[in-house]
């Protein structure tokens, strides 16, 4: 929605906005011979990560991950042995061998979670470190802290755990686009299901608010129809208001991004995200498949970036350019201090409630 033009119900919503909740053939791999072209490096960032998917399929056990290189538009893959590398090289990649293939980091990730997920935890691979990241919030002492710090110990240099001074929770707090009985939220992303409109948010506004309004106490106008929270954190509303405007749009709070597609994303890849409280910013992906121990549940299949998020900003669209990513799961930290922001990827949203962009 673009908020300057709030005035009319059916001008609410007439773009994308963000979820707040007021409540607690791709590239085909060539045979490495010494006559074979080597492939021309990726375009962009979204290439990136469709590549980076083709040429891990083919590495086998010898794949450690993968990060694009913005400044180079590179896409570094890393790899644990030289014919692995020559693979990667040949498919257009940058090959950067590596001490810890991606199912020893696996492996670790595993531990971490039958050990130790403790609420206030999270953890994600870092492709450029090659090593599982755990991170503490301040909530997490005594017993608790020495159990994680004992665990992280057992699994040698694959895990590295810091300390946070914030608190790692979902971004649930005021909003300013539509309202349910005793919570407030914003949309992030206009779908379509079966012909029919509706909209993507998080999980914990569907969970909690059976009906939406564009003003508190005001006429309903979507109905929540499912939604996964925790485990996944991703909901979906149907539209009943049939006069109400709904275009692919994300609100810029000034303009509009037009949306057009779904997409993956891949570490280092520059996003923007736009919320009702905090407004736009911009970062980068630093992790995939990130592990949130919420109070309320653990989350799983996590987009961790370097954008700070706020609460108000919570469900909000994470994109890059025409291209849908995220919906804002949690975080630490605020904007004026710097913080991290968590993402139910879209795709996974998308494909699970059998709806579409547009």
């Amino acid at each position: 929605m673009k908020h300057p033009r709030v005035p009319t119900p059916g001008s609410v919503l007439a773009g994308v906005g963000v979820v707040t909740l007021a409540i607690a053939p791709l590239l085909a791999l060539q045979s490495a011979q010494a006559h074979t072209a080597r492939a021309p490096g990726p375009p962009s960032a979204i290439a990136a990560a469709e590549r980076a998917v083709v040429i891990g399929s083919s590495l086998g056990a010898a794949g450690a991950g993968s990060y694009y290189d913005p400044d180079n538009h590179k896409l570094v893959v890393n790899v644990t042995t030289e014919e692995a590398a020559g693979k990667a090289r040949e498919a257009g990649a940058e090959a950067r061998i590596v001490k810890h293939s991606l199912a020893s980091l696996d492996a670790a990730r595993a531990t971490l979670k039958e050990h130790a997920s403790i609420p206030g935890t999270s953890w994600a691979m870092d492709p450029k470190i090659n090593k599982v990241v755990v991170t503490a919030d301040r909530t997490v002492r005594g017993d608790d802290l020495e159990r994680l710090k004992a665990v992280a110990g057992s699994l040698g240099d694959r895990v590295v755990v810091q300390l946070s001074p914030d608190t790692l929770e979902p971004l649930i707090a005021g909003g300013d686009a539509i309202w349910g009985t005793e919570a407030r939220c914003s949309l992030g992303f206009n779908v379509t299901k079966g012909g029919q409109p509706y909209f993507l948010t998080a999980g914990h506004c569907t969970h909690a608010v059976p009906s939406w309004s564009v003003a508190q106490e005001g006429p309903p106008i979507a109905m929540s129809e499912a939604g996964s929270f925790p485990g996944d954190d991703f909901g979906i509303a149907r539209y009943t208001a049939a006069d109400m405007a709904h275009p692919s749009e994300v609100d810029l709070f000034g303009g509009a991004q037009h949306i057009v597609r779904a997409a993956d994303p891949i570490v280092g890849q520059k996003v923007r995200r736009s919320g009702s409280t905090s407004h736009v910013h911009d970062g980068e992906v630093t992790a995939l498949n990130v592990t949130a121990n919420y109070q309320e549940g653990v989350v799983e299949g996590l987009i961790q970036t370097s954008v700070c998020a706020e609460a108000g900003d919570s469900g909000g669209p994470l994109f890059e350019g025409d291209s849908a990513l995220g919906l804002t799961s949690g975080g630490r930290g605020t904007c004026a201090a710097g913080g991290v922001s968590l993402y139910q990827p879209v795709t996974e949203a998308l494909q699970k409630t059998g709806a579409r962009i547009g």
